[in-house]
């Protein structure tokens, strides 16, 4: 049985009009990688003139400064944490991009209220290797109002 991880921005995460920003990254271990699973997009802009927000999966070779986020096991060996610690680290609200990046996938969406449940297919799910930052990265058009929470789900490989 493989452990199931979860790891979501600590706060909404502002949108600033036509930058690019990480709004979660996870920081694989030397150790093992991440098969990522899904991910949970929600935009709370209420500004129907908005234009959509480009969103970029991600893969970088060296992470940038945000604020230190959590990782939660949600099913498995992980969840016995006392035997088997969890090894990745997770990032938001990047203020220092991370560096390297190769875009991995992206798809347009509004702000206005928009909201992405990505579930990917099983068999053709990115494998993160080892030392390696996968992010979601939001980039909005030329004028924005709001905010964004990202969760990525996503197993031990």
């Amino acid at each position: 049985m493989k452990s199931g991880y979860v790891a979501f921005t600590g706060t909404a995460v502002a949108m600033t009009a036509s930058t690019a920003k990480t709004h979660l990254g996870i920081l694989t271990p030397a150790t093992f990688g991440l098969d990522l699973l899904k991910i949970h997009l929600g935009m709370d802009s209420v500004v129907g003139s908005n234009p959509t927000v480009l969103v970029e999966l991600v893969s970088y070779s060296a992470d940038g400064t945000g604020t230190a986020g959590t990782v939660n096991p949600t099913y498995g060996r992980g969840t016995n944490t006392a035997s088997i610690p969890i090894g990745f680290t997770s990032k938001y609200n990047y203020s220092v991009e991370p560096t390297g990046p190769t875009v991995l996938d992206k798809w347009p969406l509004t702000p206005v209220s928009g909201t992405a449940i990505y579930d990917l297919q099983l068999n053709a799910t990115p494998d993160v290797g080892v030392s390696t930052l996968l992010g979601l990265r939001l980039t909005p058009g030329s004028a924005i109002t709001g905010n964004a929470h990202v969760s990525m789900h996503f197993e031990r490989c």
